[in-house]
């Protein structure tokens, strides 16, 4: 029975390969019967222009072969992004007496930028104050009395120990008092006010938005495979579409350290010092240098053909006679492509050739061809 099974299987692959095996001669049939009518519409054209009255080949586009340097570039979308990019809320809840800043205006770190009412605040200090005062008299007479041997040192005590605890709440008043007013926490700019004079602050609603837009980073998440080729201090190109062809060339001064599971990327930054141009959130387009090499082959990326193993190849322009072209397959190792160019290896292609561009797909080796 296991013998007929694999017999039948046998079978069936057999006639899979073969069918596969037809279907391939097929579409080749149809390929050079295709180019046969081509190559007649051809002639017809020909024969219909009186100009001429020869067939010159099939009409193609040629590019020259050329050695230059080549860059590879990561293409990304970025971030601008500031660390000093703050909204700024108050420590207590109390009503706003006075917004002591104005939207656009610089503030220094530690400047008072609104004051809170802290009138019930100031009448416990003064207060307590009064209750100090009395105190220290109370606390004097004590040593004043013990000095003299009259007094008694738990009475001493008391008196010291109560003067202690009034100023240790006066302490705990003036902080809370302090925590009253609106503080820049550095330099910056006010960039906007919410609240308005009379409405109530609380530590939940911000009251203004400090930014500070010297110094920028600019952060983009690059794709995990290109972890080897970006490193601190790889070139990085910026340009901000929202300010026309502005391009800032920078150094990469972080690299990730890890890997975001979802989408497999880690995260770059660079600084940006001395900054007067660029705001927070601005979106930017990132160009990473990643690979250079000097005096290389350059060819169209469209140029580049795969055969049925996956080989690349090209055709060349090679001139027979004085009035004939015809396309001959050179074989190519693509090494790195960006932006419509490839860098190539090649025993054969060498500087100065001219290779097929438009028209490629439609020729086979040893075709005669004519640039359009």
């Amino acid at each position: 029975m296991k013998k007929i099974i694999y017999l039948t299987l046998a079978s069936f692959l057999v006639l899979a390969c073969e069918n596969e095996q037809t279907d391939i001669s097929k579409l080749e049939a149809e390929r050079s019967e295709l180019k046969a009518q081509l190559a007649e519409i051809e002639k017809k054209i020909v024969e219909l222009d009186t100009t001429n009255g020869s067939f010159l080949g099939l009409l193609v586009s040629l590019e020259p072969v050329i050695v230059d340097k080549f860059i590879h570039q990561i293409d990304v979308q970025g971030n601008i992004e500031t660390e000093k990019d703050a909204l700024i809320n108050a420590e207590s809840s109390g009503i706003i007496k006075e917004i002591l800043v104005k939207e656009g205006q610089r503030v220094s770190r530690g400047q008072i930028i609104a004051q809170i009412d802290v009138s019930i605040i100031s009448d416990n200090i003064q207060e307590l104050n009064s209750s100090i005062e009395f105190a220290q008299y109370n606390y004097d007479k004590q040593k004043e009395l013990f000095d003299k041997g009259v007094g008694s040192e738990f009475q001493l005590k008391q008196a010291k120990n109560n003067l202690d605890n009034l100023k240790s709440r006066l302490k705990g008043l003036n902080t809370q008092k302090g925590k009253f007013a609106v503080i820049a926490p550095f330099d910056g700019v006010i960039d906007q006010i919410y609240p308005k004079i009379g409405e109530m602050a609380s530590p939940q609603s911000p009251v203004v938005r400090l930014v500070n837009n010297h110094e920028v980073k600019v952060t983009a998440e690059i794709s995990e495979k290109l972890y080897n080729r970006v490193q601190e201090g790889t070139i990085m190109s910026i340009s901000i579409p929202s300010l026309g062809d502005t391009s800032i060339n920078v150094i990469v001064s972080h690299v990730g350290n890890y890997i975001h599971p979802t989408n497999r990327t880690f995260r770059i930054q660079a600084l940006i010092k001395n900054n007067k141009l660029l705001l927070p959130n601005m979106l930017a387009q990132v160009k990473i240098t990643d690979y250079v090499k000097d005096e290389v082959l350059i060819i169209p990326s469209a140029a580049i053909l795969k055969d049925r193993d996956n080989n690349s190849y090209v055709f060349v322009a090679e001139k027979q006679g004085d009035n004939k072209t015809i396309a001959q397959r050179v074989n190519v190792s693509v090494i790195e492509s960006y932006n419509g160019l490839s860098e190539v290896e090649s025993e054969t292609l060498t500087e100065g050739m001219f290779i097929v561009l438009q028209g490629a797909k439609g020729i086979t080796e040893g075709d005669v061809i004519r640039v359009k």
